[in-house]
């Protein structure tokens, strides 16, 4: 999420944020989005400070960017694989960028006002369509998944 928000993807940004507020709150999600880690332990706070480098200065990073993460106990394996999949989420982000992605107003509905308000960058949500059924929520292995019908779907 930080590495979404330090790139500009409002798409990702709420969908991620959306993920934190429940299981951190909302306050602690909309400063993320803000670059602000304080909710965060220190362990996470190196992580989201690592994603914000590496998606900001990618080609001019060094080892001491690295430093923190070693301190927070990760080991040169687990940074690899992190960094691997903070650049395979921006990989993604930049296909939904490149293809005008834009964040559906089903997803905006389910934020919290503090995340929704924190992400003040990237594209605008997609208005809702008149008419449109309203997303249903299922529980499954307890984890609440939104299911929108194929009408819903904001690419075209």
């Amino acid at each position: 999420m930080s590495a979404a928000s330090a790139l500009g993807d409002s798409y990702c940004s709420l969908a991620w944020g959306r993920r934190l507020a429940r299981e951190a709150g909302p306050a602690v999600a909309a400063g993320v989005l803000s670059g602000a880690d304080d909710g965060l332990d220190p362990a996470e706070q190196a992580l989201a400070r690592w994603a914000r480098t590496m998606t900001r200065r990618p080609s001019s990073t060094e080892d001491d960017d690295l430093q923190p993460l070693r301190e927070s106990g990760f080991d040169d394996g687990q940074i690899f694989a992190l960094t691997v999949f903070v650049g395979l989420r921006l990989a993604f982000a930049f296909v939904n960028g490149a293809l005008g992605a834009r964040p559906d107003a089903e997803l905006v509905a389910l934020l919290p006002p503090a995340v929704r308000n924190a992400v003040t960058f990237g594209r605008p949500a997609v208005a809702a369509q008149p008419g449109a059924a309203a997303p249903r929520r299922t529980r499954r292995a307890g984890r609440t998944s939104v299911v929108l019908a194929p009408t819903q779907l904001t690419h075209k």
